[in-house]
């Protein structure tokens, strides 16, 4: 026989779905088998006037829990009541009581009130009135209010007795400043039914004038320690909760009560992985909770951090190792006195695994951030992280435990979560249960804490060194002799992770196309690691990463070096994203102000903007390298990206300007993009070259703080955006900007008003500035501002569309880029006559001609056969070439920041180069880039000459 009226586990969305106008009996749908028939049958004869239904549940109940029973003998009256219709009212009653009681009745009061609600609570979770869920949830709710009410009447006396500096009864409702946090369980909403309850309590030390603080310490500690007390002591009447305070920072030698600045500065400084995890339950329950939550948040980098924190895993392993060893639980599963929290596939081992995941990627994604177990796995499983079969199954397991936990401390109310270690113990569980066979019961705990630990285990445990010597690539031995020496490699734990790693990564360094080649690569890369754990940990968690590194390494060693010094690039790797289709702009802009916004000060809007951009920019070198993406994919991809940099980083400059100087005068500024950035194609190692526009209309300055002449303002807001992109900060800079383009070059202001911009092109400009009007667009800041510069520089383009003026602009300019800067060599895909930047000059000379509003090359020559300046073999001899000399320019540009010479590349980096050319061989390619550099260059002054001429 199986268990009795055991009802399928109830998701938290049950609560909501209750009728509250239903009575308790209505609702009954399980109840105990009694292990003691002759008391339960003393409980039925006492409550004989209640329906058979209850009348099972209170004899099943009391056959098997003499706590229980003497509970309903004791509250038998009121539980008559209770009883009667929804136990939410009854629930709610209890509350009710405890907030009206005062400082005098707490000691008894308390103690009455908890009688009522274990007592209700039980026959709740007992008869399956409420789920797992509501149960710990309303234990957790009647915690929170028996420490609120006892703070507060405390502090109230602490007031009322002038020993609360400067505090009056207004402060009573804020506990004068002070706060309890709830840890663990509590801080879940997830108390067992005869919990401890972790508390950490705080004050809020800028409430008081710094010579009134040691006598505001020394309030909260009489306070806490008096609260402790009223919970805690056991009298004639019972307790109302065991009160744990030594989870608070370094225990043995802080009072009970600390200052909010005196926590926090011990965690930045001391704070250990599982002080972390801890709070990650962490919840203000009483007192000051908006204190609480400000302190929560400061706290956040601390608990959160703001890389993939895969070294967790090992300090988790750590944890549960020593915790078995100090509960003596190593051993083969055996149910006599296995421990349901703590021991293997335990309820522990359950929170451990979520908590594990959610320290890892929760500093990246907020959502992650929950407090409940069952919650967080199923964000975890929604988030990528647990698979959603493994997550459902450890929900259930741990909802089953949950209860066989609650049953084994509703026998006697002891905090325990030992299973019995004789037959009829296991008995009397099993009937409380609802089995009436009790290998049943035992059969399904076996299946159950089996499974846990299968599922766990494998997260936790190290990577196991490889059985047997693993071959090394040829001449190793002197390479890995300087592994030792490396920054990556001073620290005991690096060294003791890398040693795990190590024969994984000859193993598939072995693998590699030319394995000395690949070695010496990784070896490049493992030098420049600034430290290792993390990266190592990460590995240890990851392994198809190290296939990933040593590609990297073995093809474009430049990506590699980088790699070194931005490690935490490899987190988008794993976040789950990071092969997926390309987002575009819009979605990468949006993305990125959002990430902007939840960061808290304006340096570290930057540093965000800077780690946001590595990932990104990481992502297209490791998609056009693995051959995802072709060369002008990922030209149009830098170029997004650098679009939505610019659009997000923009609004912050001038929210963080405008504090000090006030909002933008006028109509505000755009931000044009120009050149490759304006054309929508960058590469890799590209600068931004940027004009800023501003209309400030009849306004003559702005109105903050220190306000300044709106010319002023914006010159100096521009300024504020270059260095916003281009200050070295913690996490690097974004890009280098160029402003050589805006009106009369260096010598003009660094920012134009629109009206002189106007008359500046009309009147002053000469033609390589029409020319590279061509390839400009808006790319950040006043929507409406942008449209006007774009209408006019369209009517522009129209009105300069004279041949002659610009062929003899394009010769003039062709002849000075030949001078100023010459091709660095045969294989630069950008510079010299026919080449990249030559066919974009009369791409550009195309368009101004057409009086055209294109911005990108092809376009741009579509329309000059159009305005019959270039025949259409022309244009597309032009594209043909472009398109050739981009894709040698974009690949070169991710090998190394040098110029290349194919034949001198590792194996890895000649088979990428010559693939994103099209090329069979450094030869052919050499070859082909040579005659259609020749073809172009005569083809361009063929065109130019002609038009010139001729038109």
């Amino acid at each position: 026989m199986g268990r009795l009226g055991h009802a399928s586990p109830v998701d938290p969305a049950r609560a909501a779905l209750h009728h509250f106008d239903m009575n308790f009996a209505s609702r009954i749908t399980r109840h105990p088998i009694a292990f003691d028939p002759e008391r339960g049958e003393d409980v039925s004869e006492r409550f004989a006037a209640q329906p058979a239904e209850v009348r099972a549940l209170l004899e099943g109940t009391a056959g098997c829990s003499p706590f229980l029973k003497g509970l309903m003998e004791r509250e038998a009256e009121w539980l008559e009541n209770a009883i009667s219709g929804p136990p939410e009212t009854a629930f709610q009653s209890i509350l009710s009581d405890v907030k009206a009681m005062s400082l005098d009745q707490l000691k008894l009061g308390l103690r009455q009130a908890k009688r009522r609600a274990a007592l209700l609570i039980a026959l709740c979770d007992l008869a399956g009135v409420w789920a797992l869920e509501e149960v710990t949830g309303n234990l957790t709710d009647f915690a929170d209010l028996c420490i609120d009410v006892c703070l507060k009447r405390l502090v109230a006396a602490e007031i009322g007795r002038g020993k609360l500096p400067g505090a009056t009864e207004d402060d009573i409702e804020t506990a004068g400043g002070m706060v309890a946090l709830a840890m663990g369980k509590q801080g879940a909403h997830e108390l067992n039914y005869s919990s401890d309850i972790d508390l950490i309590c705080l004050f809020d030390q800028d409430r008081f004038a710094p010579d009134d603080y040691h006598d505001a310490r020394a309030s909260f500690i009489r306070v806490t320690r008096r609260m402790s007390a009223l919970l805690s002591d056991i009298t004639g009447d019972g307790y109302v909760f065991r009160t744990d305070l030594r989870l608070r920072p370094d225990a043995s030698v802080t009072p009970v009560c600390m200052a909010m600045e005196a926590a926090e500065r011990y965690y930045e400084s001391l704070g250990r992985t599982w002080e972390r995890a801890a709070h990650i339950k962490a919840r203000p329950c009483a007192g000051d909770l908006n204190a609480g939550w400000g302190y929560l948040e400061r706290l956040r980098p601390f608990i959160w951090r703001k890389h993939l924190d895969f070294a967790a895993i090992q300090d988790a392993h750590d944890m549960r190792i020593a915790i078995r060893e100090h509960k003596g639980l190593h051993g083969k599963l055996a149910l006599e006195g296995h421990n349901m929290k703590l021991g293997q596939g335990g309820i522990r081992e359950i929170e451990f695994f979520t908590q594990t995941r959610q320290i890892i990627a929760g500093g990246r994604d907020p959502d992650l951030r929950v407090r409940g177990t069952v919650e967080g796995l199923a964000r975890l499983a929604e988030k990528g992280w647990v698979a959603p079969d493994a997550a459902d199954v450890l929900s259930g397991h741990y909802r089953f435990h949950r209860e066989v936990e609650h049953r084994l401390q509703m026998v006697n109310d002891a905090q325990t979560h030992s299973l019995p270690t004789n037959d009829d113990g296991f008995t009397r569980i099993a009937r409380f249960m609802g089995y009436g066979d009790t290998g049943a019961l035992r059969d399904e705990l076996v299946a159950r804490l089996t499974e846990v630990a299968d599922l766990t285990e494998g997260f936790f445990a190290p990577t196991a060194p490889s059985e047997g010597p693993v071959a090394a690539p040829d001449g190793a031995d002197e390479i890995m002799d300087r592994w030792p020496t490396y920054p990556a490699l001073r620290s005991a734990r690096a060294v003791e992770i890398f040693s795990r790693l190590k024969p994984e990564i000859l193993r598939r360094l072995q693998k590699a196309g030319r394995p000395e080649e690949a070695l010496a690569a990784f070896d490049g890369f493992l030098a420049g690691l600034p430290a290792g754990v993390q990266v190592f940990s990460l590995f240890n968690a990851n392994p198809q990463l190290i296939d990933l590194i040593i590609d990297i390494a073995a093809t474009a060693p430049e990506l590699a070096r980088y790699l070194s010094r931005n490690a935490s690039v490899l987190d988008a790797v794993i976040g789950g994203t990071f092969f997926e289709d390309w987002p575009g702009k819009d979605t990468l802009t949006a993305n990125l102000s959002e990430q902007l916004e939840q960061a808290q000060d304006y340096e570290r809007q930057l540093d965000t903007a800077r780690r946001w951009a590595k990932e990104w920019h990481f992502r297209i070198g490791v998609h056009l390298l693995r051959g995802l993406i072709d060369p002008d994919e990922a030209s149009a991809q830098y170029a997004d990206l650098a679009g939505a940099v610019v659009a997000a980083v923009w609004p912050a400059v001038v929210a963080n300007f405008a504090q000090k100087h006030g909002v933008p005068p006028g109509n505000g500024a755009v931000v044009l993009g120009m050149g490759s950035l304006g054309a929508q194609r960058l590469n890799g190692g590209s600068d931004l070259d940027l004009i800023v526009i501003y209309d400030a209309g009849e306004v003559e300055g702005s109105d903050g703080r220190r306000p300044l002449p709106s010319r002023t303002y914006y010159a100096r807001l521009t300024q504020a955006l270059v260095t916003a992109l281009t200050a070295p900060m913690a996490e690097g800079k974004l890009y280098e900007v160029d402003m050589r383009l805006r009106p009369s070059g260096n010598q003009g202001p660094v920012a134009t008003s629109f009206q002189s911009f106007v008359d500046y092109q009309r009147n002053s400009a000469w033609t390589w500035e029409h020319l590279a009007l061509t390839r400009a667009r808006a790319v950040a800041g006043d929507a409406q501002l942008g449209a006007r510069v774009e209408e006019f520089r369209q009517q522009l383009l129209r009105e300069k569309a004279d041949v002659q003026t610009v062929v003899d602009g394009v010769i003039d300019m062709r002849a000075r880029l030949a001078d100023a800067k010459p091709a660095k060599d045969a294989w630069d895909g950008k510079r010299g006559p026919g080449r990249g930047q030559d066919v974009e000059l009369v791409a550009s000379a195309a368009a101004l001609i057409a009086g055209s509003a294109e911005t990108m090359v092809p376009a741009q020559l579509a329309v000059g056969v159009e305005a019959k300046w270039l025949t259409q073999e022309q244009a597309q001899g032009l594209e043909d070439a472009y398109a050739l000399f981009r894709r040698a320019q974009i690949a070169a540009k991710l090998l190394s920041d040098k110029p290349i010479d194919p034949s001198a590349l590792g194996a890895g980096g000649c088979a990428f180069f010559l693939r994103a050319c099209g090329a069979n061989s450094a030869d052919a390619l050499a070859e082909m880039l040579e005659q259609v550099q020749s073809k172009t260059a005569a083809l361009i002054d063929a065109v130019l000459t002609r038009k010139g001429t001729d038109e």
